[in-house]
């Protein structure tokens, strides 16, 4: 007769003392911060936007997919519009305020 640990680890196919696939992920988001190396820089734009401000996050280091992963985390705890292309990321409005604290948090150096 199996206890229920057994019965548990068979069902979900892990063998016993191996981590489960959330918790790696965890992991591997902390080290994604770790790889920048240099600061970001954090600035304000008004050219050739039609008079509409913008928020423009330049310097980054890493690859194409983690910043369009981090735009997507500012775009939703800031509440607005923004993309990410060519190497920075472009926030909606005058947000650099909130965008300097937020990257802080994710674990960024960040110049204003």
């Amino acid at each position: 007769m199996m206890d229920w640990k057994d019965a548990l680890a068979s069902l979900s196919g892990l063998p016993e003392g191996e981590e489960s696939p959330a918790s790696l992920n965890d992991e591997q988001t902390s080290e994604k911060s770790n790889t920048q190396k240099s600061a970001l820089h954090v600035l304000i734009e008004k050219k050739g936007r039609g008079g509409k401000t913008a928020t423009i996050i330049e310097g980054f280091e890493i690859s194409d997919e983690e910043i369009d992963e981090i735009a997507r985390t500012l775009r939703k705890k800031l509440g607005t519009g923004g993309s990410a292309r060519g190497g920075e990321i472009l926030i909606q409005g005058d947000r650099k305020n909130d965008t300097v604290r937020l990257l802080k948090e994710m674990g960024f150096k960040v110049k204003g």
